[in-house]
């Protein structure tokens, strides 16, 4: 109970410290990143670039991600945040106007971090070069939105294993399909 309690209170102290955090390429770079994430846009463009120009592994790579990101909204939007009711971090802790634009369903987990980290993980082994850039986009989205008082950081560290969990075994279901018995 006290290694808990601990959690819990670490957790508070880092949302508020990086809630607060006031700098400039924060206050330029976060909002953006946090309209790019918003309805998974970011993931379906970058899907879209690497269908485009990334010939037939850039597709298969592209609906491996379109996929796991998907599956990952859906266990951590449909079915986590629904048995895990916790409430946003409180409004009083969040210095800056990105507070009012919180949702109202359960903080716990981050399905925007979920999507990003499934989308991620699930194309970085056919393209290399996309998860890299995918990477850094999703690490973006999993600061903003603590920053912007939406999470906690547990509640984005609960997205991102959500994220690596779904694109494992999206990336390992086709080969589990064909297996035959014997």
């Amino acid at each position: 109970m006290e290694t808990l309690v601990a959690a819990r209170s670490v957790d508070h102290r880092l949302t508020r410290h990086m809630a607060a955090w006031d700098s400039a390429w924060a206050r330029r770079l976060l909002p953006p990143v946090e309209e790019a994430a918003e309805h998974t846009k970011l993931w379906w463009a970058a899907a879209a670039v690497m269908a485009a120009g990334g010939g037939p592994r850039g597709r298969r790579a592209a609906v491996t991600g379109i996929a796991a990101m998907a599956v990952a909204e859906l266990v951590s939007n449909g079915v986590v945040k629904k048995l895990v009711e916790r409430r946003r971090p409180p409004e009083e802790w969040i210095p800056h106007d990105d507070v009012e634009d919180r949702p109202d369903s359960s903080s716990f987990p981050s399905g925007h971090t979920a999507a990003a980290v499934a989308f991620t993980a699930a194309v970085a082994p056919a393209l290399p070069w996309a998860g890299a850039a995918c990477a850094v986009a999703a690490a973006l989205v999993a600061v903003e939105r603590v920053h912007s008082g939406a999470h906690y950081p547990s509640d984005v560290a609960a997205g991102a294993a959500i994220g690596l969990s779904v694109a494992a075994l999206t990336r390992s279901a086709p080969r589990l399909a064909v297996r035959r018995p014997g």
